[in-house]
């Protein structure tokens, strides 16, 4: 593959979270040893996500409100690329952003973080635990109906401080931000997907950059991962087709078996009361067309309806 020139100067957007400041030095490091003689620069943003911890993202404007920013930052020639938790990207960029790269993916769990109890089992009934996820807050109230959710926002080390200062007797976090953050160590359990399935691209970086900037995305391609790009975009052609956003209570996880790729997938009512989950494997050579599939047989099975009463 023709890579281009080896650029003079990169500047990555993005967030000034520890954990997305970890991230876009992740990538920062890897670009460097590709490109040695190139200075790799990081401009940090603050987004509308980060301003507003007070208020359910669900109401103000859902994963947009984490991008913006950045994506301002690459349209106005501040920065080339922006670094994302693919997890917290729109199912939908805007006109003329793309995702040039997806790197391999981290630990895809959610971690149950407690300094009481050994597990969900474990919590008595009344139980608080912290998760603004509405995702989480679906499998959690259908499994275990006796415990109570409250909101729980900011970055990775203020909700584990908010834990510690005994506002919630459990926090539902994702383990590849506790693991990238030097924080394994706070992991009492890590959930399986079967427990706990975790979101569209969680654990996976995406790389985002203007669709007319032909000359970086030969430079990216060594950064993406092919294995990982594959299940991420089974997993967001799922949620794409189920119109997937923060307010829906939505799970996708896909794995790559060689060629063979299984997906899972479910859409549930916010308060767990009705889920509606499935797989399908399929080849890996068209894992769009797997995402859309699964989301066309759970709409058949009471999807839809699920999708039309969180509209009304």
């Amino acid at each position: 593959m023709n890579r281009g020139r080896p650029p003079q100067r990169i500047v990555i957007a993005t967030r000034e979270s520890a954990l997305a400041l970890w991230q876009a030095r992740h990538i920062q490091s890897r670009l460097a040893a590709l490109y040695p003689g190139a200075e790799i620069g990081i401009l940090g943003l603050t987004t509308e996500g980060d301003r507003r911890l007070d208020v359910a993202l669900a109401k103000i404007g859902g994963k947009g409100l984490f991008v913006k920013e950045l994506e301002d930052a690459l349209a106005g020639g501040r920065a080339d690329i922006a670094v994302h938790s693919v997890k917290d990207l729109p199912m939908d960029l805007p006109r003329g952003f793309i995702l040039a790269a997806i790197g391999e993916r981290g630990d895809p769990r959610d971690a149950f973080v407690s300094n009481r109890y050994a597990g969900l089992a474990e919590l008595p009934a009344g139980a608080r635990v912290g998760t603004s996820s509405p995702r989480r807050e679906c499998q959690l109230r259908a499994r275990f109906p006796r415990l109570e959710t409250a909101p729980l926002r900011g970055n990775v080390p203020t909700r584990v401080k908010k834990l510690d200062e005994g506002g919630y007797d459990a926090i539902i976090l994702a383990a590849a931000g506790l693991k990238r953050l030097g924080l394994e160590h706070r992991i009492t359990r890590l959930l399986s997907p079967s427990e706990s399935l975790p979101a569209p691209g969680q654990g996976a970086l995406g790389i985002e950059c203007l669709e007319s900037r032909v000359d970086l995305t030969g430079l990216l391609a060594p950064l993406n991962h092919a294995d990982t790009a594959c299940c991420v975009a089974a997993e967001r052609a799922f949620s794409r087709a189920l119109s997937g956003n923060c307010n829906l209570p939505l799970g996708a996880y896909a794995e790559l078996n060689g060629t063979h790729l299984r997906l899972r997938g479910f859409v549930g009512t916010a308060d767990g009361s009705r889920i509606v989950s499935g797989e399908l494997e399929g080849p890996g050579a068209d894992p769009q067309s797997l995402g859309s599939a699964l989301a066309r047989q759970l709409k058949a099975r009471g999807a839809a309806d699920i999708l039309t009463q969180l509209q009304e």
